[in-house]
């Protein structure tokens, strides 16, 4: 319990894990990507930006040197996944010794192009390291609050999984372990679509059966993608997939859910985003799964339909009548259709 620990990238979620960190005793040391960012976290004590009146512990501490940031063992790194490769690219430029180092990504979402998770993209930049993937319905404002919430870690190396599952682990935050790395990020990169989905259908004033069936046939979906992509089917109906899914598409915080919503009212996907504060991870990530369905030939109605809707003008309700309208089948829950 004593090695200390750096966040790089103060967003929510970030800043949310430094300060649960540090209020169990861990020293903390979040750095921003952004100076200005640490100069005014360093002088409210609060990350006024994306969690306003939450004061700092005393023992975390903002670093204003990403280098600095790179000398302690364990490393979150919490950036939105589009900006995720230039970050870890910087980190490796820093010539700091890097193959003893614990990274732990809490980013969500598949690179648009090479179609890669933020694991991959952390083994591909930084080479030889620990890695590991932290994941589940974790809605920052209720875990500052204290209300029970759980988690997962996978690491294909459980060594590792253990020790960061003993770090993270408090009185309201249960961690399990996991070693179904593709699994657990297909599983969180997913269901951000299927919120976005969900909260479509909010704003066009369809009801609780309508976001059940989304998301029983979006778990579908991404149960579908993960088995092609190496994942252990069951992954997905654990914390990081189904327990994950449900929180975001109920959730009156869900940054996916609000963007479906907004765009089913009629606001263009520009300026919802411009409007917002924080990443909807689902936004980029609905291009990488829908580019990846149509490679691995898997399919995903529903992916496909919110992607015409957000990238080709479609209408949200023809999106809904086009998936009510497909032909008739006996379900099924992973394979065929």
């Amino acid at each position: 319990m004593s090695d200390d620990i750096s966040i790089i990238g103060a967003g929510s979620w970030g800043t949310t894990l430094a300060i649960v960190l540090s209020k169990k005793g861990i020293n903390v040391h979040l750095h921003s990507v952004f100076k200005a960012h640490n100069l005014q976290m360093i002088e409210l004590r609060e990350n006024k930006l994306f969690l306003k009146g939450v004061k700092f512990p005393p023992n975390l501490k903002i670093n204003l040197s990403l280098k600095d940031s790179l000398n302690n063992p364990i490393i979150v790194i919490a950036i939105p996944l589009k900006f995720l490769r230039k970050v870890v690219k910087r980190i490796k430029r820093q010539k700091v010794h890097l193959d003893d180092k614990i990274f732990v990504s809490v980013s969500k979402g598949i690179e648009v192009g090479s179609l890669k998770t933020a694991s991959q993209i952390i083994r591909e930049e930084i080479g030889k390291c620990k890695i590991a993937v932290l994941s589940g319905p974790n809605i920052s404002k209720e875990v500052l609050e204290d209300i029970p919430t759980v988690t997962v870690i996978a690491s294909e190396d459980e060594s590792t999984a253990r020790k960061l599952q003993d770090i993270f682990t408090n009185p309201m935050f249960r961690v399990y372990i996991h070693r179904d790395v593709i699994g657990v990020e297909i599983g969180g990169a997913l269901k951000n679509i299927i919120a976005i989905a969900a909260g479509i259908s909010d704003g066009l004033g369809f009801g609780t059966n309508t976001k059940a069936a989304l998301l029983t046939r979006g778990l579908v979906e991404i149960t579908r993608l993960a088995e092609k992509l190496g994942a252990v089917p069951s992954t997905i109906w654990g914390i990081s997939g189904l327990g994950d899914l449900a929180t975001t598409c109920f959730s009156p915080y869900s940054r996916n859910r609000f963007v479906g919503e907004q765009i089913a009212k009629g606001k263009s996907l520009k300026d919802v985003i411009r409007e917002m504060k924080m990443v909807a991870e689902g936004v980029e990530t609905v291009k990488s799964a829908f580019n990846l369905s149509k490679k691995l030939n898997v399919d995903m109605p529903i992916t496909r339909e919110v992607f015409l809707v957000l990238y080709r003008n479609k209408s949200p309700k023809k999106a809904v009548e086009d998936l009510m309208k497909r032909p008739l089948i006996e379900e099924s829950i992973i394979k065929n259709n």
